[in-house]
């Protein structure tokens, strides 16, 4: 096994919600409450290793964006660690360290609302890498054409603004922007939610052929599990903030193991559905803010008993690389 590129150890993230100014007032008295938070992720644990693609699964809400801008340096954890190549991501003082902060790059789910509507693409682009010394002011246009050639665009496009770009070419855009302080380690959050379908496999093919020949590693973040599928060689399953299970793509589509993976899968379309019946998970996913206790699945779940509503169930293996967090396994 090689050493863990990206590791994640007890990683948690709590965002406080600030009181209103009459519940300021009557906490003063005595008569509200005090302040609430949201446990967007709750006590993850993940490694991944070089030139791994790990995708990450869940609904809208489970933390999955909140848990790649922990990675990427972005939001430092309220709890935990997380280190990059054996050197924690983040300072003391909760900034990213110098070296992670250029080896890990984000690409971002909306490609217009991530990119300066005032700035051209040279700019874009170019910035980053002349501002940390990857190369010299003078070598910067040359720089952002390569770029542009890698990432299928003409070196025309680099004096245009963003709103001259259709979708595709402003997700193109997006990651030569990340390619340009030559990472190591890509977190990509939906990279191609934002796109139109017939732009979607052109986008999914970019990323595979970068992995190719720069020897990427990424995390993948989508709710599509046709893209999770195609991407990755791993995948990790989230449940409001609580990871649930962690299986290679292969054994966690022929076989998933936790009753929310299987109800995830077994809503996926399909193209044989004779005398087949779609029956989606029962419920709404809870509020962060008041998640059930125990496990956080059991309200959704058709195999719920009394000690999923009362234990939290511990992530353990269950199986050579498979990880379960499932009262049924014991």
């Amino acid at each position: 096994m090689s050493v863990p590129i990206i590791v994640l150890d007890g990683v948690s993230k709590r965002f406080v919600r600030p009181l209103d100014l009459a519940a300021r007032a009557a906490g003063l008295v005595g008569l509200g409450p005090g302040s609430t938070f949201v446990q967007a992720v709750d006590k993850v644990d993940l490694a991944v290793t070089p030139g791994e693609v790990v995708g990450l699964v869940g609904e809208s809400g489970c933390g999955k964006s909140t848990l790649g801008r922990i990675i990427a340096g972005i939001a430092a954890p309220s709890d935990g660690r997380v280190s990059f190549r054996g050197h924690d991501v983040y300072r003391a003082d909760g900034e990213a360290n110098g070296d992670a902060a250029l080896k890990i790059q984000m690409i971002f789910q909306d490609p217009m609302g991530s990119l300066n509507p005032r700035r051209r693409v040279t700019d874009i682009v170019g910035e980053a890498p002349v501002v940390h010394g990857v190369v010299a002011r003078a070598e910067r246009n040359d720089y952002v054409e390569m770029l542009l050639a890698r990432v299928g665009l003409e070196p025309s496009y680099r004096s245009r603004f963003p709103h001259q770009l259709s979708g595709g070419q402003r997700a193109r855009i997006g990651i030569a922007r990340a390619l340009a302080v030559k990472p190591d380690f890509l977190v990509c959050d939906e990279p191609i939610a934002a796109l139109d379908v017939s732009i979607q496999a052109q986008v999914l093919n970019l990323f595979m052929q970068l992995q190719r020949d720069l020897g990427l590693t990424y995390l993948f973040i989508s709710h599509d599990l046709g893209v999770v599928e195609h991407m990755s060689d791993r995948i990790v399953i989230m449940y409001l903030g609580r990871v649930v299970e962690v299986a290679s793509t292969e054994d966690l589509f022929r076989a998933p193991n936790h009753p929310y993976t299987q109800a995830l899968l077994a809503d996926r379309p399909k193209l044989d559905t004779a005398k087949r019946r779609f029956k989606p998970i029962a419920g709404e996913i809870p509020s962060p803010a008041n998640p059930p206790a125990g496990c956080h699945f059991h309200p959704r779940c058709p195999a719920a008993m009394a000690r999923c509503r009362a234990e939290q169930p511990a992530l353990k293996p269950i199986a050579d690389g498979r990880l379960s967090a499932c009262h049924l396994n014991d």
